[in-house]
C-alpha cells in the first residue's frame, strides 16, 4: 500500500510530519506492508512550509495511478480574514492555481483511492469542488467555511466518510492516521505504534454507522 503526502507551497508542518511518522512507522511494524512519500504536485522539489518555519523535500510527483491513499495537509499563515497574502485562506487558494486540483480529482475518481485531508486539507478539497455533499471536518474555525462550500461539516476530532477520512486541528494528524492503521492494517499495528508514540488516540472517530441519537429531552 502505497500512501503519497501533498506538500504545497505554504502547507502547515505538523500536518504533515505526525501522519507522515506515524503512517512510516505503521509500514515498518507491519513487515513493509505500507510505503509513505512525501510529493508534490510538480514533482520532486523543496516545498516551503507556511511562515518560513520548515520546507521539505518532496520526492516524487503526487501520482492517482500508483497512490492507494493520498493526504492533503492545511496551510500555515496568520488567522486573519484581512485578505493578505500570508493568511490562511490566501494560501489554501494558492495551491488551487497549481497542477493540484487535476491530480487530487483523478484521485478521487479513481476507486480503491482512500482521501484524507487534516486540518485546511479539507478546505482545498471543498473548493476544487470534490467533496461537495460529503461529510468532513477541519479546523473548527473553518467548520462554518467547509459547510458554506458544500460539505457536511462534523465537529469531530476524526470523519470516516467511506473513501474520504479528514482530521480536525493541526494534531489530529496524528489520531487521523493511527485511525487509518487500525482500519488498513488492524488494531494491533495501530496499537504498537501508540505505545511506540507514546500517544493515546483522542476522541471517537465519527462515521455514518450505527444508531442516529435522539437529542430531544436530554439535560442542556
Amino acid at each position: 500500500m502505497l500512501a503519497q503526502i501533498v506538500l504545497f507551497d505554504g502547507f502547515d508542518p505538523l500536518d504533515v510530519i505526525a501522519p507522515y511518522e506515524v503512517l512510516g512507522a505503521g509500514g515498518a511494524v507491519a513487515g513493509g506492508a505500507l510505503t509513505v512519500e512525501l510529493v508534490s504536485a510538480e514533482g520532486p522539489r523543496e516545498v516551503p512550509g507556511g511562515l518560513g518555519m520548515l520546507t521539505l523535500r518532496a520526492t516524487a510527483a503526487l501520482d492517482p495511478e500508483r497512490a492507494d491513499l493520498v493526504l492533503v495537509p492545511g496551510a500555515a499563515g496568520r488567522i486573519s480574514d484581512d485578505g493578505g497574502a500570508d493568511t490562511v485562506p490566501a494560501v489554501l487558494g494558492r495551491s488551487l492555481e497549481t497542477p493540484l486540483p487535476g491530480l487530487l480529482k483523478a484521485a478521487c475518481d479513481r476507486p480503491g483511492v482512500t482521501m484524507t485531508t487534516v486540518c485546511g486539507g479539507s478546505m482545498v478539497l471543498a473548493m476544487a469542488g470534490l467533496i461537495t455533499g460529503r461529510r468532513a471536518t477541519t479546523h473548527h474555525m473553518g467548520l462554518d467555511a467547509l459547510a458554506a462550500a458544500g460539505v457536511h461539516a462534523i465537529d469531530a476530532r476524526v470523519v470516516d466518510d467511506g473513501d474520504l477520512v479528514t482530521g480536525a486541528g493541526v494534531t489530529s494528524g496524528l489520531d487521523l492516521a493511527l485511525h487509518l492503521l487500525e482500519r488498513e492494517l488492524g488494531p494491533r499495528i495501530a496499537h504498537e505504534v501508540e505505545k511506540l508514540f507514546s500517544h493515546e488516540r483522542r476522541g471517537t472517530v465519527w462515521s455514518a454507522r450505527g444508531t442516529a441519537p435522539v437529542l430531544e429531552g436530554l439535560p442542556a
